[in-house]
């Protein structure tokens, strides 16, 4: 398999930088085998069944995006600089593992002023990530954060557009419960609470798992041989009475579908053994064709980009012929694409 493998030509305009209002109006693209149907989010119990279950991912944006000054006294006077920063992760050690624009601009010691409350130290360099110990922990840095940042646009949302107050809440599910993620898990934005109850009130279950994703969700493949592409990591978690919930539909013989591709990737991690299990820890999984799915039967879930991982991961589920029209007709059909645009709903053969 070759990265032109999961290339094609998406129309510009067909990126969305704002999401449809309201969430359930957006259009919903089924393809059940080789059948596909035009609808909207509003109609998904038309396309599901009493007995089904729906994977949630409960995972929470953090406002990750801080824009600061960094202040410098030298033999040349005084100087200052601005400085964006990405959070991505807490470290063992109490900082934060970031992503510093211009990393150049920043020395290890010097401080980063992001408000009259938060700022931060730069303890050292790795990976081309920057180390930043912050002056509040806990509540107090949540407060903070919650107050100076801003949401972690996706870079194709982020170069048309800075992040503003409404994407506080167009770029958070309404089911968001455990803060860690820096990127939304994007196929569950379409949900509302009535449109939860409906679906509830259909004989359909849920199951609420976390997977905390990550800035590295959004990086190209640079490899030409897809096999040789190491996927970044992610922390999960998968309780086990959601595990016991899911292998009770299996056995039931309803259908587990996760609502997202991370929803998707952490259950088939849990379930590498065969069978779903309880589960935590930081996953890499790579789901590509050729790939053995255990306990998934459909997937909810945006459309991707060109030549990306999740690319392979629907080509997986639905086989790469079946993808390839399915995105013809999205295109054709004009189809909003990515984070804030149209969703599917992939029911293999």
């Amino acid at each position: 398999m070759k990265l032109s493998d999961f290339d094609f030509d998406l129309p510009e305009r067909l990126i969305a930088t704002r999401p449809a209002v309201p969430r359930t109006s957006a259009r919903l693209l089924v393809a059940e085998g080789d059948a596909i149907t035009d609808a909207v989010v509003s109609e998904l119990t038309d396309f599901l069944r009493p007995g089904d279950r729906l994977v949630l991912n409960d995972t929470r944006v953090i406002p990750a995006r801080l824009n600061g000054l960094r202040h410098r006294v030298s033999a040349q006077g005084a100087t200052q600089a601005k400085i964006e920063v990405t959070l991505l992760e807490p470290r063992a050690d109490g900082t934060w593992a970031t992503l510093i624009k211009p990393l150049k601009k920043l020395k290890p010691g010097e401080e980063v002023i992001f408000s009259a409350d938060l700022r931060a130290t730069l303890q050292g360099v790795e990976d081309g990530q920057g180390h930043l110990a912050f002056n509040l922990s806990g509540d107090d840095f949540d407060a903070a954060l919650n107050a100076a940042g801003a949401m972690p646009l996706p870079p194709y949302i982020a170069a048309k557009r800075p992040a503003d107050v409404q994407d506080l809440t167009d770029y958070q599910t309404v089911f968001a419960r455990n803060k860690g993620a820096v990127a939304a898990p994007t196929a569950s934005l379409h949900f509302d609470e009535a449109l939860l109850q409906r679906i509830a009130g259909h004989g359909v279950d849920f199951t609420h798992v976390t997977l905390h994703v990550g800035a590295g969700t959004f990086l190209p493949v640079k490899v030409d041989d897809v096999t040789t592409h190491k996927m970044h990591a992610e922390w999960g978690q998968v309780s086990a009475a959601a595990a016991a919930g899911i292998a009770a539909t299996k056995s039931a013989g309803g259908r587990v579908i996760p609502v997202g591709t991370t929803a998707l990737r952490l259950i088939e991690t849990a379930a590498r053994n065969g069978e779903i299990t309880a589960w935590e820890g930081d996953t890499d999984i790579f789901i590509y064709p050729g790939f053995r799915f255990r306990v998934t039967d459909a997937l909810m879930t945006n459309f991707h980009l060109p030549k990306s991982t999740l690319m392979m991961l629907v080509s997986a589920l639905m086989g790469q012929d079946t993808v390839r029209r399915i995105y013809d007709h999205a295109i054709g059909r004009e189809y909003r694409f990515f984070s804030y645009g149209d969703a599917s709903l992939l029911v293999p053969e």
